[in-house]
């Protein structure tokens, strides 16, 4: 039977994303909105903010991990050009140059040179892009997954503040507001940490602190020209 293993570290990039889209759209949406209500708006004027934030930080996450997961693609682009140019015209260095990656990583020059030979006759751009470039169809830049993964994200962290923010009476919305969202960073910080090995209450902790203190300044900078209009 072929022993299958599993590793955190296959999780970081994905994980990562969806941590800060959702913990990003939790922080600026309920932020938005307790600093709106904290200014003495009404509950319509509180909403359409929260609204237009959930919208605008989607977009401003697509947009901004598009271009970044681009360039990215971009580059990867253009060292596996130069690679295939290489291996048309140096065949030979190109053996040689993977063959030294493998002696550097603890093989005899000989198996090396074998390991090298065999690898480049199955796939030489394939040998060449994930032991020379570090690049793998896993780790692979998709921009358009990015941007989409990254917005998605974001909304679904943002639309939990709306929500809150919808159907809570007036005289407490700022209330369950910043009660409901930072219990929910939490659970998020905790489920990130649990799935990524790292200490659970350090998780959950780490985006509760910052989370309220994002929420108590946005409230109280409302709440300060509020009283100065």
């Amino acid at each position: 039977m072929r022993h299958i293993e599993r590793h955190r570290s296959e999780r970081i990039g994905w994980l990562r994303a969806t941590v800060l889209g959702a913990n990003d759209g939790i922080v600026s949406t309920a932020s938005l909105v307790l600093g709106v209500a904290g200014a003495g708006a009404t509950r319509g004027s509180v909403l359409t903010a929260g609204v237009a934030g959930l919208v605008a930080g989607a977009m401003s996450m697509a947009a901004g991990e598009y271009v970044s997961v681009g360039s990215q693609a971009d580059t990867e682009k253009a060292d596996l050009a130069r690679e295939r140019r290489e291996l048309a015209t140096q065949d030979e260095s190109e053996r040689a140059e993977l063959a030294g990656i493998y002696v550097a990583r603890g093989l005899e020059p000989g198996l090396a040179r074998q390991v090298a030979d065999q690898l480049m006759a199955h796939d030489a751009l394939g040998a060449h892009a994930r032991d020379e470039l570090g690049i793998t169809d896993l780790q692979r830049a998709r921009p358009v997954q990015a941007a989409l993964a990254s917005a998605a994200s974001f909304a679904a962290g943002a639309a939990m503040p709306l929500a809150a923010a919808l159907f809570s009476p007036a005289e407490i919305l700022a209330a369950i507001v910043t009660g409901s969202s930072l219990v929910v960073l939490a659970v998020l910080g905790a489920v990130a940490a649990r799935a990524g090995g790292a200490p659970v209450r350090v998780g959950a902790l780490r985006v509760t602190v910052w989370g309220a203190l994002a929420m108590a300044i946005t409230y109280g900078v409302g709440t300060l020209f509020g009283a100065a209009g």
